[in-house]
């Protein structure tokens, strides 16, 4: 743990299936701040939609969501190992937000502008008088943008997509690779030119390529970032 005279709040950002939730976790653990998924608040949110059927194949019905957003409360508690468990309506769902139906969807609903004000008051909430890590795609740009540090993680998309690949098949999901690829590649897009908060790096953002980084290589990095602007502040 890093002992320091002033906490901080670091910003991780960057395309899907970059590792940005693991590095995150990581980070969070070595420094002993509070890690915030937000990407598993908005695959709560589109779980949550997929179950009352406010979106499938070929439909969204936003206004429908959006009238029922606040009967939606999304909970973060540590599993054995201090892992935290998203629960969505006080039930665990962190695995059932993995899969790829949420996948699917994901983007569409985070899209929604009602959705993210909620997500993101709810953040900043959960994040008050305190360090604080959290990863997304718009932390350090909308919710963090007084972030003391912002990481934006890229990959290449062919090693991102083995990496989701792995992580669903180890699941026992039956799906294939180029599935998983083509979902990357929209998912990508749709984050990208949205309307409302798009995927981009921070003007301020330090630049992480982890292609060819092993995930202790990264978390290295990452720590001595941290290290460095924690003994500046």
């Amino acid at each position: 743990m890093v002992l320091c005279a002033k906490i901080i709040k670091i910003a991780v950002d960057g395309y899907s299936s970059c590792g940005k939730s693991t590095l995150a976790r990581d980070l969070a653990k070595k420094l002993g701040y509070i890690y915030i998924d937000s990407g598993a608040m908005y695959r709560a949110v589109t779980l949550f939609a997929l179950q009352n059927n406010y979106i499938g194949k070929g439909f969204f019905n936003k206004n429908d969501l959006i009238a029922n957003l606040n009967s939606i409360t999304i909970q973060f508690k540590p599993d054995k190992n201090f892992n935290p468990i998203t629960y969505l309506n006080n039930k665990n769902v962190e695995k059932e937000i993995r899969q790829i139906a949420v996948s699917s969807y994901v983007s569409e609903v985070s899209a929604v502008a009602e959705v993210r004000a909620r997500m993101v008051a709810l953040q900043r909430s959960l994040s008050e008088n305190c360090g604080v890590v959290m990863d997304g795609r718009d932390i350090g740009t909308v919710v963090f943008p007084e972030a003391e540090l912002k990481l934006f993680l890229t990959a290449a998309i062919d090693i991102r997509a083995q990496r989701r690949f792995n992580e669903l098949t180890q699941q026992n999901n039956n799906i294939d690779f180029e599935t998983v690829k083509r979902n990357l590649i929209q998912r990508d897009d749709y984050d990208k030119s949205r309307k409302t908060s798009p995927l981009r790096q921070a003007k301020d953002a330090i630049l992480i390529d982890n292609s060819k980084l092993t995930k202790t290589e990264q978390l290295s990095i990452a720590l001595k970032l941290a290290k460095k602007v924690i003994n500046e502040n």
